[in-house]
């Protein structure tokens, strides 16, 4: 079965020899990661200072309640897409090792015969991902508030992200700051 590739672009027109490209690239991934239900490619250009960072690619790849979500950049969009499909293959590779780990109590850092040939210092990150653990717990409390006290309180306190009680919704949220200068707030919800 074929994986359904989206393809949307932004302030670019995509050529027909880089569509059929990206799709063709873009449908093998289900040899590496069952269960795709689908990938989908974003293509913009965007007004920076550095024109090596103007054509951005970003994938998302949903796969049996998983997301797995990569961005490159680079000054061509062929090279942009090869980085993001690379980047993808990586994070695939990741979450594989990761599961077979948890499930199969495989070595750290093994990945599918089927993948794609990953560079030493890749496979080497992938090993050391695997040791890591968690060190510290840190415990506080949750104030009440709603989010325009939110926004203040991460303000005076400096901090990118500020977790937060909001009582007219009855749940937690969490509140970060995003790159643009703007506000993200993530309300988590059961699956």
């Amino acid at each position: 079965m074929a994986v359904p590739v989206v393809l949307k672009s932004r302030n670019i027109e995509i050529p027909e020899a880089l569509r059929a490209y990206i799709e063709k690239r873009a449908s093998k991934l289900d040899r590496y990661l069952p269960d795709i239900t689908e990938v989908r490619i974003d293509l913009s250009v965007q007004k920076t200072r550095s024109s090596q960072d103007r054509q951005v690619a970003q994938m998302t790849v949903r796969s049996n309640g998983v997301i797995l979500r990569a961005e490159e950049r680079a000054d061509e969009m062929s090279v942009a897409v090869d980085a993001v499909l690379e980047k993808m293959y990586r994070q695939i590779a990741r979450y594989k090792g990761k599961r077979l780990n948890r499930w199969q109590g495989q070595g750290p850092g093994r990945v599918d015969s089927e993948m794609p040939p990953l560079a030493e210092e890749v496979l080497e990150e992938l090993a050391e991902e695997q040791e890591r653990r968690i060190v510290r717990v840190k415990r506080f409390f949750v104030s009440p508030m709603t989010e325009e006290e939110a926004i203040e309180q991460m303000e005076l306190l400096g901090h990118d992200f500020f977790i937060f009680y909001n009582p007219n919704h009855g749940m937690l949220k969490v509140l970060y700051r995003r790159r643009d200068g703007n506000y993200g707030l993530l309300e988590p919800q059961l699956g």
